[in-house]
């Protein structure tokens, strides 16, 4: 009884801290940038990255929100919007960090710290798929829709491709290689939802999906299994061993 009371209770904490994390960490409002000390840009900013550094990320917001307010076209501009996209990330605060991510390469898509928007907006697109409460009571949530998933995958692929030398190149690819799998096995969670209601071929289609755009992920044998059951229970046997056989063949490579 009283281990059950203090998981429930630490539940409730873990809860309320985090709402409030939320609650304390959004984007700053004109009121908030009033407040801020009117100093120089230059005086702000030094303010602001110390802030920053010692992970107090609402107040860096705050800061970094002045100078972007008071001073647009200043010499540190375009520092300040990447620190915002860092800030904001660090935050939580996703749909904030896309905006400035999504503004910044609107209005300067020759800027040398492209490399470095695409790179944050994969991983602001992957932190929005998140969720604190379920990933930490351990929640298996690969049956949720994969369209931020895809996003990033997307944003990791055109850094890849488009500045293949970045420092960020390596990292984003094998973040990639993580977004794929996870793609591939949102797929197959919605094949087994469908093999397990009799929706044989909408389960095969979705095994297909996998073979044909996911081929590289570590779980292209499964895509087959189901594809292989799939084309049995349908009746058509020719297609089953096709799906079999280039499983066998694939698990002996």
């Amino acid at each position: 009884m009283i281990n059950r009371i203090g998981k429930r209770a630490f539940a409730i904490v873990f809860t309320v801290s985090l709402l409030g994390l939320g609650a304390c960490s959004s984007a700053p409002d004109e009121e908030d940038i009033q407040r801020v000390p009117n100093k120089s840009a230059q005086a702000l900013y030094e303010d602001a990255k110390q802030t920053l550094d010692s992970g107090l990320y609402a107040r860096a917001i705050q800061l970094l929100g002045a100078i972007d307010s008071r001073y647009p076209f200043g010499p540190m501009s375009k520092q300040v919007q990447m620190d915002l996209v860092y800030a904001h990330y660090q935050a939580g605060n996703t749909e904030q960090a896309l905006a400035t991510i999504d503004r910044f390469i609107r209005l300067n898509p020759n800027h040398k710290d492209l490399d470095y928007m695409y790179y944050m907006r994969g991983l602001v697109n992957i932190k929005a798929d998140e969720n604190a409460f379920q990933e930490y009571f351990g929640i298996d949530r690969a049956d949720r829709d994969a369209n931020r998933t895809r996003v990033a995958f997307t944003d990791l692929s055109t850094l890849v491709n488009r500045f293949p030398q970045s420092g960020y190149a390596p990292e984003a690819k094998r973040r990639l290689v993580w977004l794929l799998n996870k793609m591939a096995r949102y797929e197959l969670k919605v094949a087994d939802y469908y093999f397990e209601r009799e929706a044989y071929l909408a389960a095969a289609n979705r095994g297909k999906y996998v073979v044909e755009h996911y081929s590289q992920s570590s779980y292209l044998n499964e895509a087959l299994e189901i594809m292989e059951k799939s084309y049995e229970k349908l009746g058509l046997p020719e297609l089953s061993e096709h799906a079999r056989v280039t499983r066998e063949l694939n698990q002996d490579q």
